[in-house]
Formats: structure tokens, sequence, C-alpha cells
């Protein structure tokens, strides 16, 4: 997969040259580019903002200098363009998902109260982290194509590895245990030191569905009970 992401602070980025993003970038799996819009602005101080039209507090970033930044990406790479910003699409695992099977993406991170709205021309989707305010879009960027990138095949060690983690299912993951056996005399369940799969496997989705509907009961009221879940959380009562 190729991804360029457009932004102000293409330092910030260094993170995916290190751990799981990093070996899969020397593998040749994924090729991450920055381009820094500023080096796109037509202004001679270099500002790539200005005050907003009408009033208001803050700094709006100007049109030119994104549009150009986006139209020129756009020669080298099809993909397509995603703004970071709250009034898109909340972010789940589904569209981690959907968008891990494009080829190519272009992600524009936004800054100080936004971009102009003659910019949006250019963009395809808008995603949102969340209903919460951040610096700049890069912050909530990183999350996201790291989500992307996890899922692509080859990225991860075993393709096991995302299958039974927390949402792929729907599910909240199950609780996780390594050495030493005992710990300030709390004990690993014995069912883990059994070696029996199929009872290690039971537990497991026994403490995913338990785990979900505690924490999370509205992802846990979407599921979809087979008739071994229904028997599992009977076994509890």
């Amino acid at each position: 997969m190729k991804i360029n992401i457009l932004t102000l602070f293409p330092e910030m980025f260094d993170i995916f040259n290190h751990s799981i993003v990093g070996k899969a970038k020397e593998k040749g799996l994924i090729d991450i580019e920055t381009i820094n819009i500023r080096d796109y602005t037509m202004n001679k101080h270099k500002k790539v903002d200005d005050y907003p039209y009408g009033g208001g507090a803050g700094m709006v970033m100007s049109a030119q200098p994104v549009v150009d930044a986006i139209r020129d990406s756009k020669k080298a790479n099809k993909g397509k363009v995603i703004f970071l910003g709250p009034r898109g699409k909340t972010f789940d695992q589904k569209m981690a998902e959907e968008l891990s099977k494009e080829e190519e993406l272009i992600f524009l991170c936004g800054h100080y109260e936004g971009i102009d709205q003659r910019a949006f021309k250019e963009v395809d989707m808008e995603i949102s982290l969340g209903d919460f305010v951040l610096t700049g879009g890069e912050m909530a960027a990183i999350p996201i194509i790291d989500s992307i990138l996890r899922l692509i095949p080859g990225v991860l060690n075993k393709e096991e590895s995302h299958q039974d983690e927390s949402f792929s299912d729907g599910l909240l993951e199950y609780p996780q245990y390594t050495r030493p056996e005992v710990f300030e005399d709390e004990r690993v369940p014995e069912v883990l030191l059994s070696g029996h799969h199929e009872n290690i496997r039971k537990w497991r989705r026994l403490q995913s569905l338990l785990v979900t509907k505690e924490r999370r009961n509205d992802l846990y009221k979407k599921v979809t009970l087979t008739k071994e879940d229904i028997k599992l959380l009977n076994s509890k009562k």
C-alpha cells in the first residue's frame, strides 16, 4: 500500500519508521511519504493560514496550498483523499478493514481552526476519531493509519495476530496472561495451563462476551449470539 500524508508537521510521522510498521516499510510492503503543505504556499512569508472571514477565534488554513498539495500528490497516488476532521464518520474497525483493501490512500491533516471550505472539493471522505478535540489532524492520522496498515497481509507475523484482537469480531479481547504462573498470589486460570485447545477457545470466547457486556454494552447488544455463546453464558449463572 502507498500512503501520502499531507501535513504541516512531517516529523510527527517518524513514528512509522519504528516497530511493526517500520519493519513492513523495510520489507517493501508499505510505502509512506509525508508531504509538507507549507512547501506549496505561494505566500512569500510561507504562511499557510489566515484570519477567518466573519470573525472568530483562531486561524484557518488557506485553500491554495492545501489544494495544490493534493493535486500534486494525485500525480503519483490515485487513492482516495481522506480529511481528518470532526464532521466525518467516526472511525471503527470495519472502516479500517475496508480501507486496508485499498492500494493507495492520501491523508490530509488539518490544523488551527480547520481548512478553507473551498479545499473540500478535492476531498473524497472525512473521518473523525471521536467526539473530542485534538490539536491537529496529525494526532488522529497516526492511530488511524496504524490500524489500517496492520491489517495488510504480511505486516504482522501471523494473520491470526489481528483476528483475535478487540473489535475484530465485534467483541473486546479476552484477558491475556504470561509468565510467571503466579504473581502476588494471583494464579493464571487453570484452563490456560491445561493444553486443551478446545477448552481454551471456549474460555476465551466466554471471557470476550463477559468483558464486552460489562464494559461496552453498546457493542454487546449488536452481537448475534450463537447457540454455543448462550450455553457458555448460562454456565456462568
